[in-house]
């Protein structure tokens, strides 16, 4: 059994509609549900741009893990950038 809270807060709507919800939160995003007049779900939310979602996918995740993987096993360094620059100079082929 999973244990949850509830914390209650008695809260006064400004004269511009808002209410503050604590330091905690500045700056997320919510969804605020309307369930019937007068009473309001408030949930913190993440937006997926439409044009992000392609990496949760299966197989973006997939191919970021094989990356990520490889990164690991082969760190970054700098012996070889004189060559790099060159052969990167030199155009495909």
């Amino acid at each position: 059994m999973v244990a949850t809270s509830t914390l209650s807060a008695v809260k006064v709507i400004g004269a511009k509609g808002q209410i503050l919800l604590g330091k905690k939160y500045a700056g997320r995003q919510v969804l605020v549900e309307e369930q019937e007049p007068g009473v309001w779900l408030v949930r913190t939310v993440t937006v997926l741009p439409d044009n992000e979602r392609w990496l949760h996918e299966s197989k973006a995740a997939a191919d970021l893990e094989r990356a990520l993987a490889w990164a690991t096993v082969n760190p970054p360094d700098d012996a070889n950038t004189e060559q790099l620059l060159e052969k990167l100079a030199d155009g495909p082929g």
